[in-house]
């Protein structure tokens, strides 16, 4: 299944959506993964493995984090291939001063912005989306 290429489809239809929970952003250099922790994305960089889970499984791993994030699904499913959707919204949240982290999934982008700016950039995505042209 193909995902979107439009620019002004994918911004329309981005339905944000805040998951549940707090995140945060974790390094492991030669540290196993404990068997009860739920490794929600990762990617492999020199200085060690950066892991995104839950906090609750960070703090009972004993995990060293600094940034609490929440975490934003855009349920649209836009190609790997698509150009511009970032920008547009990394642009948006950067006007109204908030951070954000993304992560590309096959179907769908991944924004971690810190926890306190949760329902702001929800707000920002929305207006976003709706001024869409």
């Amino acid at each position: 299944m193909t995902g979107e290429t439009s620019l002004v489809k994918l911004i329309c239809s981005m339905s944000p959506q805040l998951n549940a929970g707090e995140y945060v952003f974790c390094t492991l250099s030669d540290e196993k993964m404990p068997t009860d922790v739920e490794i929600i994305g990762s990617f492999r960089e020199q200085e060690g493995l950066t892991v995104i889970l839950e906090r609750s499984d960070a703090e009972r791993a004993g995990f060293h984090f600094d940034y609490v994030a929440a975490w934003i699904t855009l349920n649209v499913h836009s190609s790997l291939e698509a150009v511009g959707l970032t920008a547009a919204f990394a642009s948006a949240l950067a006007q109204a001063a908030i951070s954000c982290n993304v992560v590309a999934g096959y179907f769908h982008d991944h924004l971690f912005v810190a926890q306190v700016d949760a329902e702001r950039a929800l707000h920002v995505l929305r207006d976003l989306a709706a001024n869409a042209e």
